[in-house]
């Protein structure tokens, strides 16, 4: 009986279900029917697929070791990725940072040549502005050598300017209206959904998704584990997707974590596509608590979490555990 079969064969006698084999292990659902299957190619590789295998096996009541020692024999690729090259950052992430620096660079040239060209035009400004009124005339004073008597001119420069008093007296003294602070408050997600590189098909643990909104430190909404804090170069990232309900103005969010460490993005846009939400804050190694605050709040629907890198957990391996998402702004 070959691997799948005989994994298989023993979750129907456990009586568990797919989804419940994935709750258990973390291993989404359509790695576990692949490997069912014997089918291996969504594993990302002989030292995943391993891992996938032992953790199923264990699930299901099996052992692991002779399903493992049949897979090295049987399906073990001739160009095995090792522990040493799993745990290197991959090659094209290198390239886009190198990319990111290039582009860095240029926009910095750009925005030193914008800045000095506006500070040109603003000099070139005022010394024209200067000129002008070193060559415009004065103007003579009332009663002055036009031969005219001056007295009237005296009493009418004093009325005016007794009403231009009386005038900024009464504008001082007016209240200013000012417009009523908005007040901030907590916004609750009419929908939480598990999101990957390719969007909500391909998120982690997509079953316990609600979870991260839940508040349960015990029960959190924990991602697929992964080798490197990197995922391994399998992917770029993993998260979870808000769905507010309707546009809503937001001016924080803030994360309860069960693990430190973790690199995180806060996305926001219009339509729940990965090209249509931007990144509106970040932060890096986040502890128990990641507060992500955009520059200015943002009136959006959706909201994206999205982990760049993922914190240790007290097995050796790498993923993410969130319990409580709460965001921040008003309606």
């Amino acid at each position: 009986m070959s691997i799948g079969a005989t994994l298989a064969a023993a979750r129907r006698r456990a009586g568990l279900a797919v989804s419940e084999v994935s709750q258990r292990t973390r291993v989404t659902e359509p790695i576990i029917r692949g490997i069912e299957q014997d089918d291996y190619a969504a594993c990302g590789g002989d030292f995943y697929a391993r891992g996938h295998i032992r953790a199923i096996a264990r699930a299901v009541g099996e052992d692991p070791g002779p399903l493992i020692d049949e897979y090295d024999s049987t399906w073990r690729s001739a160009q095995e990725v090792t522990a040493a090259e799993a745990f290197q950052p991959a090659m094209p992430l290198r390239k886009r940072e190198r990319r990111r620096v290039r582009w860095t660079g240029v926009l910095a040239v750009l925005v030193l040549a914008v800045l000095g060209f506006a500070g040109y035009k603003f000099a070139s400004g005022v010394g024209h502005a200067r000129s002008a009124a070193a060559a415009s005339p004065r103007p003579s004073p009332p009663g002055g050598h036009t031969g005219q008597p001056g007295t009237p001119a005296v009493q009418g420069s004093t009325a005016q300017s007794s009403a231009a008093q009386a005038s900024a007296s009464q504008a001082s003294t007016s209240p200013t209206p000012s417009a009523s602070p908005v007040t901030v408050q907590v916004l609750t997600p009419a929908r939480v959904a598990a999101f990957g590189p390719a969007g909500r098909a391909d998120g982690d643990d997509p079953q316990r998704a609600a979870l991260a909104i839940g508040g349960d430190r015990s029960r959190p909404w924990i991602s697929q584990w992964y080798a490197t804090a990197r995922f391994g170069a399998l992917k770029q990232g993993t998260g979870l997707l808000l769905d507010m309900g309707r546009p809503v103005t937001v001016a924080s969010v803030r994360l309860s974590l069960v693990n430190a460490g973790a690199d995180i993005q806060l996305r926001a846009g219009a339509k729940p596509v990965p090209s249509w939400l931007p990144v509106v804050a970040h932060v890096s190694n986040a502890g128990g608590t990641a507060q992500l605050e955009p520059g200015a709040p943002v009136h959006v629907r959706y909201l994206e979490i999205w982990f760049t890198k993922l914190p240790p957990d007290n097995a050796g391996h790498y993923q993410a555990a969130v319990y409580r998402i709460t965001v921040r702004g008003h309606r």
